[in-house]
């Protein structure tokens, strides 16, 4: 029996934030290896056919950037990984009770990027099955566009940990609680030391222990 194709489109800020909210629980869970992990997560009956991974790039944190770019690079060496950056855009903001001025960022692209991608494979019939990793309402737009184009599609909806999304699964044919499978996610780790294509050994971040 031919196998039901699956593709993953992670909403990464929305990923890590559901981890990080965790606290210390979760934090060393941020060495993950994406692809085997959500290997773990599909049934015996159904192949992953990649996993595409929405991110942007932080701004103003070097460390945090360093952190990142480490963590995809190891990814990266399982061609089912598929990483896609968005931006961050400076957005200032003022208090209107006490005057006090501040900025923050926003980001900016991923949504879009995630929907886009999502409604391109159904239409071009790349998988049987849609799995949308995130919390975010912004994603029902286009899980609505799937089930009027193709009715019989299944779109599931993986919510990260710590993270409620109540809206955006009662529109999926599937909810999963990735919380209550920290043990997939133990089980799922890169090694401590990943040595990338151009020989370089990427260590797992010291602030991620």
């Amino acid at each position: 029996m031919e196998k039901k194709k699956v593709i993953v489109y992670v909403d990464g800020y929305n990923f890590y934030y559901g981890l990080k909210n965790g606290g210390s629980k979760w934090k060393r869970l941020y060495w993950l290896d994406i692809v085997k992990f959500f290997e773990r997560m599909i049934l015996h009956d159904q192949e992953l056919v990649e996993v595409n991974y929405y991110s942007a790039r932080p701004i103003d944190d070097q460390q945090a950037a360093d952190n990142q770019d480490v963590f995809f690079s190891a990814n990266l060496l399982n061609p089912k990984f598929k990483l896609h950056l968005g931006r961050y855009k400076k957005k200032k903001f003022k208090c209107q009770n006490c005057g006090f001025k501040n900025k923050t960022y926003e980001e900016k692209e991923s949504d879009v990027r995630v929907a886009t991608g999502m409604l391109v494979d159904v239409f071009e019939k790349r998988c049987d099955i849609t799995i949308v990793v995130s919390a975010d309402s912004d994603m029902i737009p286009s899980v609505e566009i799937i089930k009027d184009f193709a009715p019989e599609h299944p779109v599931h909806v993986f919510v990260p940990p710590t993270q409620k999304t109540y809206a955006l699964a009662s529109k999926c044919d599937h909810v999963v609680w990735l919380e209550q499978y920290r043990a997939r996610f133990v089980q799922s780790m890169l090694p401590d030391e990943v040595t990338l294509s151009n020989g370089y050994v990427a260590h797992r971040p010291a602030n991620w222990q």
